[in-house]
């Protein structure tokens, strides 16, 4: 039986994805961080082979705590979809209780550990693959390699942007630390009618929720190419799309020498123990 991991599904992409596997057959593992949505996920499915776990993917202890908790009920794994982001476009900077930029633990650390973490029980799997939801693609925001934390010059949607280029980062790393043993998918589904308007202030939230019908994709038409790609991933070890169209690697949203150095970044930030790039 095909295993699925989802982060952030039960909501938007993430529970239209895992619905879609329940029904295809595969067992799904829904990661949540709202105890009421995860009730309310296991209702809708009402699938033997559905499961929630409740985590805060804000926090490194708390996601490295999931990890375990995959490895303890997962012989292998086939497909890691990673969609868990809370936007925080507004307001003062926020960080975690570890002490990091909130959208930088929650959107991109959290991916990072989930990624390499269980690199090796999805080996284990015929045709391993991780899909990483953000915005390849779209020539915004950077890497702030002076002040990664954001204590300086702080604003919500310089945070996300960040968070949005590290994901492109990540995924070239990931395709050079392992070279394709588990294809690795950048993922921009475009926009999409999903709860994303709920984190907004409230003359925004009312402004995008009316835009939505005229702009955003239904998540069952936005899931249709995610499957397709998940069932049927690249042969190349690290590949990106924006909806349908792949997109080239070349350019420094994905360059080799920026993921190197930001994978090493990280790995001294999170304490963690994957191997070290090679030079």
């Amino acid at each position: 039986m095909r295993t699925v991991v989802i982060t952030g599904g039960t909501d938007g992409i993430g529970k239209g994805l895992a619905l879609h596997y329940l029904h295809q057959g595969a067992r799904v593992i829904a990661v949540g961080s709202t105890p009421a949505k995860g009730e309310a996920f296991l209702a809708e499915a009402a699938s033997e082979n559905a499961a929630f776990v409740r985590a805060d993917l804000t926090s490194v202890a708390a996601t490295k705590d999931l990890l375990a908790t995959i490895k303890a009920t997962c012989a292998s794994l086939d497909t890691l979809v990673l969609c868990a982001q809370r936007y925080r476009l507004f307001g003062s900077r926020a960080t975690t209780h570890e002490g990091f930029e909130h959208s930088f633990a929650l959107a991109y650390l959290s991916r990072h550990i989930l990624s390499h973490g269980l690199h090796d029980l999805m080996t284990l799997a015929p045709r391993p693959v991780i899909m990483n939801v953000g915005t390849p693609g779209v020539p915004l925001g950077r890497i702030h390699w002076d002040d990664l934390q954001l204590t300086r010059r702080y604003n919500g949607t310089r945070a996300t942007l960040q968070s949005f280029r590290a994901n492109d980062l990540l995924g070239m790393a990931f395709g050079e630390l392992y070279g394709g043993a588990v294809r690795y998918v950048g993922y921009n589904p475009g926009v999409v009618s999903t709860g994303m308007p709920t984190h907004l202030p409230p003359p925004l939230r009312a402004l995008v929720k009316a835009t939505f019908p005229l702009l955003a994709t239904s998540v069952a038409k936005a899931i249709t190419p995610m499957t397709t790609l998940l069932d049927d991933p690249p042969a190349e070890a690290f590949s990106a799309y924006f909806t349908k169209r792949r997109l080239s690697l070349d350019g420094s949203a994905f360059d080799r020498e920026q993921a190197i150095r930001l994978h090493r970044l990280t790995q001294r930030l999170t304490d963690a123990t994957e191997p070290i790039l090679p030079s």
